[in-house]
């Protein structure tokens, strides 16, 4: 469906629907006929979820879109983590291996969330 069309649909406006493509809360819009952009129902999803974590956690569209850059860039979420640990909001700074872990993803030029390593019994 077109812009309008997906806008009204979820309340909003094509404008703040460009605004939140333009942050990576939704994919890029695929173009259509006469480059007009194109929504389809997962778009629509996921601009709904996105509505409504932001009136959950009361929040902007843009300090939501800061959270899934600090959930897919490590070295963002460890930077989240020590500013976390100076204010007092979290009680330990990152751990070494998390910070060796994030060095190795830079070097091999990864971004992403990794699961953890294996815990190992000592």
């Amino acid at each position: 469906m077109r812009i309008t069309e997906a806008a009204k649909q979820l309340g909003t406006t094509p404008r703040m629907l460009r605004y939140r493509e333009a942050l990576g809360l939704l994919p890029r819009s695929r173009a259509g006929r006469n480059s007009q952009r194109q929504y389809d129902d997962r778009d629509l999803a996921a601009v709904k979820l996105a509505l409504e974590l932001e009136h959950r956690y009361e929040v902007t569209p843009a300090a939501l879109a800061f959270a899934l850059k600090a959930l897919a860039e490590p070295s963002v979420a460890a930077d989240i983590r020590n500013l976390g640990y100076r204010t007092g909001r979290l009680s330990a700074p990152p751990s070494p291996a998390e910070i060796d872990r994030e060095r190795a993803l830079r070097w091999l030029g990864r971004s992403g969330v990794l699961p953890p390593p294996p815990h190992r019994p000592r």
